[in-house]
Order: structure tokens, then sequence, then C-alpha cells
């Protein structure tokens, strides 16, 4: 199997997760950007069942050649900062975009099935409610709207060359290893060092968070019982403002409310995501780890592997 992004967050829980299955032999390609790294895997290096390869998954070649190895595909290399997406969006383009390009091409020659990791951004943002499969695709942010991109191509390869590719839209994910830039780990490691947590606005945009072994469970829910051609939103997040949120990591870190501190709101925030979940449930998956069991394992992950720099 072939897995790209898998050096990253949500990819390094994903390869946790294949390599526990003894039958599977596991290809990680990923580029080693700064939100890549090979600590991530550390614990597989010396798995002869495990290979990494480091490469860009916007080349055609590289990427062609490596599928031709395998049967399946976990598509999850991606860059997925929203703020870095605004203040520059080229390399979401040639990543999201050109790189799953060239992800379906060297599925659609080799006739390997594949699963696409997007994200519940695609949907855009609901004050209440919660999105469905069917709902059309309103992205807000360049990063958002190359997931996007990423997504229509996936299903436009299935409908006219009949690729079986799965697509997976998650809520969002935390927990060990998530790069220090986002927003957890930002608020975590801050409450950990009695420093200022930035929460944008007035801190009542909401997000449904949902702990990274449930998101990893539910992607290979969906790519071993899903059906190509579909979508399947990987909800069951539990909802939260970021001003509530931003206090209970403060309750958990120890460190005093007085901390949070309001900056200026981010460009074209969304205010709320939500996902209905049937479909992936159907299939047999739900979320196993309660928010606050995985918001303890999460401050506690990091008080033991404290980053050296962290982004405002």
């Amino acid at each position: 199997m072939l897995l790209t992004g898998g050096a990253g967050f949500i990819g390094s829980h994903l390869a946790d997760l294949l390599l526990a299955r003894p039958h599977v032999r596991l290809t990680v390609l990923d580029k080693l950007t700064y939100a890549g790294s090979l600590k991530n895997l550390a614990k597989h290096e010396n798995d002869e069942r495990f290979r990494f390869v480091q490469g860009d998954v916007a080349d055609a070649d590289v990427v062609l050649a490596l599928v031709r190895e395998t049967d399946r595909v976990v598509h999850a290399a991606a860059e997925s900062f929203v703020d870095r997406s605004i203040a520059d969006a080229s390399d979401f383009v040639g990543s999201n975009v050109v790189g799953t390009y060239a992800v379906l091409e060297a599925c659609r020659v080799s006739e390997r099935q594949l699963l696409y990791v997007s994200t519940d951004e695609v949907y855009g943002s609901t004050t209440a409610g919660s999105f469905t499969e069917d709902d059309p695709m309103r992205p807000n942010s360049p990063y958002a709207a190359t997931k996007a991109a990423g997504d229509l191509l996936c299903r436009a390869y299935h409908v006219t060359y009949g690729l079986p590719v799965t697509i997976v839209r998650g809520s969002n994910a935390f927990g060990p290893r998530q790069h220090p830039e986002k927003a957890i780990p930002t608020f975590v490691v801050a409450a950990l060092d009695g420093r200022p947590l930035p929460v944008y606005g007035d801190g009542s945009n909401r997000r449904e968070w949902l702990f990274v072994r449930d998101f990893a469970n539910g992607v290979l829910a969906a790519f071993d019982r899903g059906s190509p051609g579909e979508a399947y939103n990987i909800g069951g997040g539990h909802e939260i403002s970021n001003l509530e949120l931003a206090r209970a990591i403060c309750r958990l870190a120890g460190a005093p409310d007085s901390l949070i501190s309001f900056v200026p709101d981010r460009p074209g925030h969304d205010f709320r995501y939500s996902l209905e979940w049937d479909k992936l449930s159907a299939i047999g998956w739900k979320p196993a780890v309660t928010f606050e069991d995985a918001l303890t394992e999460t401050v506690a992950w990091f008080a033991d592997h404290r980053p050296v720099e962290v982004s405002p």
C-alpha cells in the first residue's frame, strides 16, 4: 500500500494503524516540509514491511513509479494551514491540486484503488445544522478551495474513467504529533509556557474536534468498507467555541484563564463547521475516545514533547 503524506500529523497515525495489520506492506511518500517529520514514523523504521521515500506528491514520475508497485493508495499529503494559504496560496495549489492530479493519473493508468483525504472546510461555513455529503461545496479560504478542487477531480475521475476512488471529509482532528502552528497545539504550548493564548476575534467561532486516532480509523473504515465514487463525512466530533476550547486547555494545563488574549480575526474566518456522519456510521464506524480524554492526552503529550518554536 502507498500512503502519501505519511510523515505528517494525520498521515503518521494512518501509518500506525496500517502497520498494525500484519499483512500490510506500506510505502510512505512525503516531502518532509516543515509539517512532516521522520520522528512521527520512528517506531516503524526497523519494520521490514515499512519503506519511506522522500519526494514531492506533485512529481508525476515519482508518484507513478510508486503507485505501480502497490495495490492501493491513500492520498493524505496536503498543505493544510489556513493562515499560510491566506498569506501565499502557491504551495497549496501545487500540493493539493497538482499533487492530487498526479496521484489520480497514476492510479488511473495503473488501475489502483484510491482514497482521498479531504476536509469539512470544502462545504464552507454554517450557523446552524450540519453538512451532509450531498451539500454543495462553498470553500471560503484558499486552502479549502484547493481541497475542493482535489475533491472534484476525484469525482470527475470516477465518473469519467471509472476510477475506484473514495473521498472522506473530516472534522478538525487533534492529538499527539500535530504541528504547533495549529489551534489546539498553539493554545496548549502557550498555556504550558505561561504565555498568552491567541484567540481570534471574540472567540465565538465554533469547530467540531475529533481525536486523531478516531479520525484515522474513520479514514480506513471508508477505504475498507465504503463504496467507490462515494464521499463520507467523518463527523462525531465535540462542538465547542474557540473561547471555550482555550478555557478547557487552560484548566488541563493548570494555567489561569487570564492568559487568554483576543487577537484580530482571520480574514474570511468561517464561523462554524458541523458534519452529519450517518453514512460512515452505517458501515460500522463511530468515535471511541471522549473529547475530555483526548484533550487530556494531547496536553500531556505536548508537555512531554515541547516544541522549540511555535508559529504565531
